[in-house]
């Protein structure tokens, strides 16, 4: 079953160069293309795509902007994959934190074009955990709070610790000599109890509750 994507960036050339990297791809296909942030609702409850690959500059609606209306507007929202020109940027943190699963740079070579849209569709790993933890260390607050109150068990901050290191679930399963299913369940009460949608969001409230630091 191929993971339908959606590209929207106002640059022809990066789409254009997008669609053919997609489409190469046997599991992979591009379901439509927009031009601008404005064009992503109508586009996504036409086409249903897996993932979203989002440019972070936009005129008229950004890709921040455009991530926050797709979220809020879904029951079930498309992964959105930023696509930006600089790695350290407080625009990338921004999408980040208003809800996209990960970014990718637009020098990015093919093979990790097609790499991060798998990641982030099968949403089990983390994307550039060291990019995140950098952009955490440069922009990010504090929210002690919101950690706080989701009252985790022992086993869910233990969870959370090594999703945040960036293991995936099966990594995680080996350090803690547990099945895959396991970890997927307290992997899914994390984020329940954190009210975020996906491990990255929870790796944000993490790094910016303190629980775990950007230095280690």
């Amino acid at each position: 079953m191929s993971i339908g994507v959606l590209i929207v960036d106002d640059d022809e050339l990066i789409r254009v160069g997008l669609r053919a990297i997609i489409d190469a791809q046997p599991d992979l296909r591009v379901l439509a293309e927009a031009a601008d942030g404005a064009e992503v609702l109508p586009l996504v409850a036409r086409h249903r795509p897996a993932v979203v690959l989002m440019d972070v500059r936009m005129p008229g609606i950004d890709g921040i902007q455009a991530t926050r209306h797709l979220l809020a507007a879904s029951a079930e929202p498309p992964r959105v994959l930023v696509v930006t020109t600089f790695a350290n940027d407080e625009y990338v943190y921004d999408a980040l934190r208003a809800g996209a699963s990960g970014f990718l740079l637009k020098r990015a070579r093919p093979a990790e074009v097609v790499e991060a849209v798998r990641v982030v569709a099968a949403g089990e790993s983390l994307l550039f955990p060291a990019a995140i933890r950098r952009l955490v260390g440069a922009y990010g607050g504090q929210g002690g709070d919101r950690l706080r109150a989701a009252r985790l068990t022992e086993r869910e901050a233990e969870v959370l610790r090594l999703m945040a290191a960036g293991l995936s679930n099966p990594e995680i399963a080996a350090r803690l000599v547990v099945g895959v299913e396991t970890v997927k369940t307290h992997v899914g009460n994390v984020l329940a109890k954190l009210a975020v949608r996906d491990r990255t969001q929870a790796v944000i409230v993490a790094y910016e509750s303190g629980f775990v630091t950007p230095s280690g």
